[in-house]
């Protein structure tokens, strides 16, 4: 049996290869379009694309040749690059499901967080996500902010904790390590009303196997990944499912952990929920909400049990993983620019003052959206520093994109819309649209929260994404459903870290990667083998001149 599937697999792998170079050499409406020279037929550009620090090499692109960038995919296959924002509009907001996931990512996808939204597309992703939208809807985001301060105290009581008994009272704390942690027990607590207890205890599983798994299991991938990861798409689902399932490779060992440390934790949860459900005693997380769904008579309204697991994986993945990394690069940001912080804690101190006059131990929501240099220094951390990089379409049809800016093309003509036949495969570039100068300004490759203080200096520009017309959790149909749970748990843990808290570089943030692993991972300069690492000197912040 293994042999014959091993004989399958080898000509299936053949027919590909042959199949690619066929429609590689076949003419297409793209050839025209400007971009960089395939160095490699094996490769083409992905390896610039993949292997370099996230964004370096599509700013360049974008610096070259625009907006929409042709590039070669391997065995000489077209692809494009694209940050033009109509031409995003009309992928991400306009077109439904006529645009969707690669199946190759959706595979990724279904190895990181199972079968569930992550992985869906078409009339499997519009009943997942409506059955999951009653639990992310404003109200509750907004509820839920109590529970983010209180995420956020645990992890300063840890920390001042080691800070009395250290010299000085100043300590170098590696900064993603403590986020990573301190998120997955806020997104615990928020989606299943669960203490995993990761904060204070590090040696917690669940924490352990999703620290830096994302890291070892994509990080700095080779050659012979991206290769293999292209041939994926012409391989029937079930055979590159067989055969991801069973690879021993030490990259897919960490991601075959956490599936099966976390579907134990998630069953064992969902039994939870059931049963208070039947006793009466369900409560308010996203996990009971869905549960008691499924308990309805409407089959629109429910998951299977399988469905509801990957769920619980696609909260904790996209709930913990990206806010962690968020703010390990908003303390990168405030120990180079000493003065913001400096003024960011005073806002917040001020404020603190002013709740405290009226009788409120916390800040409330309403508090949150009236620190202005708060909130923009959130959308300028989630501009600057958008942790998904790349999402991955296929024009499922032939489709024009309309275009903010006309393309010269090779010939010279201009073109103001692209007409792009059914399987055109695009890469949608996150970081070169949020730094895109004719919406963000000349200094867009700067980090200068005050853009979005200053009049005139952000545009309008056609609307996109969810928050602050970025791209950074997506926009449409597949926009992030958490998106308002991410900023209100960003300003609830900024607020109670520098409130409390000084931080200060250390020789080693001159080395600081942004790091390529799926999400964007701070790492250090030859210590990739060390994981993610933002080694920071925190200390007291003082308390006098408030």
């Amino acid at each position: 049996m293994e042999h014959s599937t091993l004989t399958l697999t080898v000509l299936l792998v053949v027919f590909a290869i042959v199949y690619a170079v066929y429609k590689a050499t076949r003419p297409t409406v793209l050839d025209n379009i400007p971009g960089p020279v395939s160095k490699s037929f094996l490769l083409g550009n992905l390896g610039e694309l993949m292997q370099n620090q996230a964004g370096v090499t599509e700013f360049s692109w974008q610096e070259t040749y625009g907006d929409v960038v042709k590039f070669k995919a391997s065995f000489g296959m077209d692809r494009l690059l694209i940050s033009d924002p109509k031409a995003l509009q009309h992928i991400l907001m306009t077109s439904g499901y006529r645009w969707r996931k690669y199946r190759e990512r959706k595979e990724l996808s279904r190895l990181t967080s199972g079968k569930g939204l992550l992985w869906a597309d078409g009339n499997a992703h519009r009943r997942q996500r409506k059955v999951m939208l009653p639990g992310f809807g404003t109200p509750e985001a907004k509820n839920f902010l109590p529970l983010f301060f209180s995420c956020a105290a645990t992890i300063s009581r840890r920390w001042s904790d080691i800070l009395f008994t250290s010299d000085n009272q100043s300590y170098v704390f590696n900064i993603p390590e403590w986020t990573s942690r301190a998120t997955l027990d806020a997104i615990g607590q928020a989606a299943f009303d669960y203490d995993f207890g990761a904060t204070d205890d590090h040696e917690n599983e669940l924490g352990k196997v999703y620290q830096n798994m994302l890291l070892k299991a994509f990080g700095s991938p080779s050659t012979g990944a991206l290769v293999t990861l292209e041939l994926f798409r012409f391989l029937p689902t079930p055979i590159t499912e067989f055969i991801n399932d069973h690879n021993p490779s030490p990259r897919l060992t960490s991601v075959h952990k956490v599936t099966k440390v976390a579907n134990a934790v998630a069953r064992e949860l969902m039994l939870t929920k059931s049963n208070a459900l039947l006793e009466n005693k369900g409560k308010n997380d996203i996990m009971s909400l869905l549960v008691k769904a499924n308990a309805g008579e409407n089959p629109k309204a429910q998951l299977s049990d399988a469905e509801l697991i990957s769920q619980m994986r696609v909260l904790l993945l996209a709930g913990h993983e990206t806010t962690a990394n968020s703010l390990s690069w908003l303390f990168y940001e405030l120990v180079r620019n000493v003065e913001l912080q400096t003024k960011l804690r005073a806002e917040i101190r001020a404020t603190e003052k002013v709740a405290a006059a009226r009788g409120d131990p916390e800040l409330s929501v309403r508090d949150l959206e009236g620190m202005p240099l708060l909130g923009a220094t959130v959308k300028e951390l989630l501009r600057y520093h958008p942790v998904a990089i790349h999402m991955f379409r296929v024009a499922h049809e032939d489709d024009v994109l309309p275009l903010s800016t006309p393309i010269t093309t090779t010939t010279g003509e201009v073109l103001t819309e692209l007409l792009v036949p059914k399987g055109t495969r695009t890469v949608i570039s996150i970081p070169t649209y949020n730094r895109n100068k004719e919406l963000f300004g000349e200094d867009a490759h700067i980090f200068n929260p005050h853009r979005w203080l200053e009049p005139n200096h952000v545009k309008q520009g056609v609307s996109l994404g969810p928050f602050a017309n970025l791209a950074t959790f997506s926009g449409g149909i597949r926009s992030c459903i958490g998106w308002r749970f991410a900023v209100i748990e960003l300003q609830a843990f900024i607020v109670e870290l520098l409130s409390n808290f000084e931080f200060a570089a250390t020789p080693k943030i001159n080395k600081i990667r942004r790091e390529a692993a799926l999400v964007m991972v701070p790492t250090i300069e030859g210590e990739l083998e060390k994981g993610s690492q933002l080694p920071l000197r925190v200390t007291f912040a003082p308390k006098g001149g408030d």
